[in-house]
């Protein structure tokens, strides 16, 4: 991502866990840690994902530390695709141990949202999570719990409205019994071809509000 960013290896139930780690951009204040987790393994999602990328950026950019990791299976991680289980266990496992305590963010692209969704489930009440990012959430296959009503202030739901992979219809399905906004890239697709530079100043906007 940058010539800054450190490859780390984490442990998880699986065994090893492939992380990055980017330092928060020079001259802002250090806002805590961001673990972030990548869309569906079993379709070409990895870490290095340019949506993955820019919501770090975004992230980096706001004052905080940046953590990728590849779920189960992928490049050197360990272990095999766990649908969604493992892999919210791996990523509390991230968080012990790149953000052991402090403020903490959680975000995540696709079946990465929904990973972080499960996870937070775990987080909400034990951590400061400050902010949570949630790009093109997959809900439509296996809806995800809703999320902890004392965090919907904290939070951030975008998704495009042409997405084909996970439908806009879907997210609205998931979001409306919990009145939780959504914000909508008016013709966006699920991977916001042409309009990253949008998404990211979305996050970046949220991450400066409040």
């Amino acid at each position: 991502m940058n010539p800054r960013t450190e490859k780390i290896q984490l442990r998880g139930a699986a065994g090893v866990i492939e992380a990055l780690r980017d330092a928060p951009t020079a001259g802002t204040i250090p806002q805590g840690v961001v673990v972030i987790a990548h869309p569906h393994p079993l379709f070409g999602g990895t870490m290095d994902n340019k949506v993955v990328q820019t919501l770090a950026r975004a992230f980096i950019g706001a004052g905080w530390t940046a953590v990728r990791f590849n779920f189960r299976g992928v490049g050197v991680t360990e272990g095999v695709h766990d649908e969604g289980r493992g892999e919210a266990e791996d990523m509390l496992a991230v968080v012990q141990q790149v953000a052991p305590d402090g403020p903490l963010a959680i975000a995540g692209f696709s079946f990465g949202a929904f990973v972080a969704i499960n996870a937070l489930q775990s987080l909400w009440d034990a951590r400061d999570v400050q902010r949570i990012a949630l790009v093109g959430p997959s809900v439509e296959r296996v809806p995800p719990p809703p999320l902890p009503a004392a965090s919907h202030d904290r939070v951030l739901v975008v998704h495009g409205e042409q997405d084909d992979t996970v439908s806009l219809a879907a997210v609205m399905d998931w979001s409306r019994p919990q009145a939780l906004p959504v914000t909508v890239v008016p013709g966006g697709g699920h991977f916001f071809h042409g309009q990253l530079p949008l998404l990211k100043n979305l996050v970046a906007r949220h991450l400066r509000a409040g």
